[in-house]
């Protein structure tokens, strides 16, 4: 289960192509600025099981991005969801978060939410960084990891 806010089906901001964008609630990090500060909240939202979220991740035959709120407040099902889009559809997945690489690497439990990932969209929003200009972002402290080759190297390796 997933307590999920949203879900945007066939937008263009979340990641390159059209892509099916999932939002879930609960946020601690309660940045400054942020755009969807009625994401913070962990009771929001409904809970929705797996095979629904499948279901419609299916039907739109498109990527997916996880965003929020912060998708790793939920991490165990973050982590379910994520392993069965791969397995079963093979499509990329993207995921937007709060916490920096360095500290999802401090944690186990973050860091196996995410090993399965392509990329992952990293830190806080910063108001005082906040740049219109970059592609998926909303501040130039946040990174696009491309975490498949940074997990493989064992070197951060941003996306391109």
């Amino acid at each position: 289960m997933l307590r999920v806010l949203h879900i945007v089906e066939g937008t263009s901001v979340d990641g390159p192509g059209l892509r099916t964008s999932i939002y879930l609630a609960g946020c601690s990090h309660h940045c400054p600025g942020c755009h969807n500060p009625d994401s913070w909240d962990f009771g929001g939202g409904e809970e929705r099981t797996l095979d629904e979220l499948m279901q419609v991740i299916a039907y739109n035959e498109a990527p997916v991005t996880l965003s929020g709120g912060d998708p790793l407040q939920q991490p165990d099902g973050t982590r379910a969801l994520v392993q069965r889009i791969k397995q079963e559809l093979g499509y990329n997945v993207w995921c937007f978060t709060g916490y920096t690489w360095e500290e999802i690497v401090a944690n186990p439990v973050l860091l196996d939410a995410v090993h399965q990932l392509d990329v992952l969209v990293d830190g806080p929003f910063v108001q005082a960084e906040r740049d219109i200009s970059l592609r998926f972002r909303g501040s130039r402290n946040q990174r696009l990891i491309d975490v498949q080759r940074t997990l493989a190297s064992g070197v951060l390796t941003l996306w391109q």
